[in-house]
């Protein structure tokens, strides 16, 4: 039996629950040796690392993803449990929808397709990248000893190509058809909470906008085309007017026009976070306005134009199904969804996502998501250490850093495990090897910081 220490003990079991007792146990070698790995994520590089190369019951742990029978939604539940009561006990809850794409190839990946890569494409040249698909469904809570906000995912659904759907005859599934479900299952799991969603341009479509703006409780936030066919309310209807009731009012001019013109009311609002930087004051003009594209349902919004002057790009344009919200409210909200970008860049980086090479279709279904939600485990397991006097910044002569990073807090919960599995001080084995403190530190450091 794996004994982990009681930080870490306490981040994974809560997902107790959903695994029987003896694959309880195979699941928390996995997750341990999936935290300590540096590289490939595979079952066998893990079990290599904890020293169980030489075990005989191998096929067990491929069978906690290709055959055990758990529920990945009843994880995503009690993970989000967690993730609100310890970072937003109260108040409202921010989410954020993101489409990572996993970049692996070979003939049994399903559901894979070509999609346009957000991290290598800019406005011009378009990179394509091969891949599966995901929703993800991320909480995006302030996290008091990093001083900024995190994305922590804790639900995330496969969304399969359209040649996929072909293949099999079957109608498609698109993106935003699997985001409204995930929506309502997220407000189901906090009846009594309101949840902002903050979204990119993807979901800024009418019909999906018109029932995200019908669902209690629940706020959507997206960026919109400057050219948006935006309108007055529709004129009150005269006594004795034959003929249906109109739908929208007088056209109003495209958002760059009404950003150009000087006669526009604005204001000006200081931000404390600009996408990682420091404060940085920008201009905003906002007010209410009809969507109503013809053949599409009229939705009532809040639109948002903002420019900062020094930046060089456009002036990017929001929009809120919530009329009553303030300016301010809507740019903070979408400033924090850009670490959404942050995590998914991370989990590469250090947890080895698109590394694993499962060939079952249900565990490849199962990994994905397992490795992003061990991003919230490690934050989570940094929290409970920090909150007991820990510290994890690593600072330099040539950097003062002075908040610290994922990386800085993953380093964290790997030195905890190393020094619980091999360095305790009721070993069992009498012969002792004395190593110098700095070399201890040295192995210790690369370690903890490989990627």
């Amino acid at each position: 039996m794996l004994s982990s220490p009681i930080a870490f003990s306490r981040a994974i079991g809560v997902f107790a629950p959903v695994f029987s007792r003896s694959v309880w146990q195979q699941v928390k070698v996995l997750m341990t040796g999936a935290v300590l790995a540096p590289g490939q994520r595979t079952v066998t590089a893990l079990l290599r690392l904890l020293g169980r190369s030489a075990a005989s019951n191998l096929q067990t742990y491929h069978r906690v993803l290709q055959r055990a029978v758990w529920s990945p939604l009843h994880a995503s539940r009690l993970r989000r449990r967690l993730f609100v009561a310890v970072f937003v006990p109260s108040g409202v809850v921010l989410f954020g929808l993101d489409d990572p794409i996993d970049r692996r190839r070979g003939e049994q990946m399903t559901a894979q397709g070509l999609y346009r890569d957000p991290v290598r494409s800019s406005h011009a040249p378009m990179v394509p990248a091969r891949g599966r698909r995901w929703l993800g469904c991320l909480g995006l809570p302030p996290i008091a000893w990093a001083n900024r906000g995190w994305a922590l995912p804790f639900l995330t659904v496969l969304c399969p190509s359209e040649r996929f759907y072909a293949q099999r005859g079957r109608r498609q599934h698109t993106l935003l058809a699997r985001a409204g479900p995930s929506i309502r299952l997220v407000r189901r799991w906090l009846p009594d909470r309101e949840g902002v969603w903050a979204a990119d341009s993807r979901c800024a479509a009418l019909a999906w906008l018109d029932r995200g703006a019908q669902w209690s409780r629940v706020r959507v936030i997206t960026r919109v085309r400057r050219a948006a066919a935006l309108s007055d309310p529709p004129p009150p209807r005269a006594p004795g007017q034959r003929g249906r009731p109109r739908r929208q009012g007088k056209r109003r001019p495209p958002l760059a026009a009404v950003w150009a013109d000087e006669r526009t009311p604005g204001s000006t609002l200081t931000m404390d976070a600009w996408y990682g930087e420091g404060p940085r004051a920008v201009d905003v003009a906002t007010d209410t306005a009809g969507w109503y594209p013809a053949g599409q349902p009229p939705v009532a919004v809040r639109w948002g134009r903002i420019r900062a002057p020094q930046e060089r790009c456009k002036p990017p344009a929001l929009l809120s199904t919530h009329r009553e919200q303030t300016s301010a409210q809507m740019l903070t909200w979408c400033v924090r969804r850009w670490t959404m970008e942050v995590t998914c860049e991370e989990a590469r980086a250090h947890l080895g996502m698109a590394t694993q090479r499962q060939g079952n279709a249900r565990a490849m279904a199962r990994a994905t998501p397992t490795l992003l939600r061990l991003y919230s485990i490690m934050t989570l397991t940094a929290q409970l250490l920090i909150a007991k006097g820990a510290t994890c910044v690593r600072s330099t002569a040539w950097y003062g850093k002075t908040r610290p990073t994922f990386a800085d807090a993953m380093a964290l919960v790997r030195r905890q495990l190393w020094e619980h599995l091999h360095f305790s001080t009721s070993q069992q084995e009498t012969d002792l090897i004395k190593i110098p403190r700095v070399l201890l530190e040295r192995f210790t450091e690369a370690l903890c910081y490989a990627a």
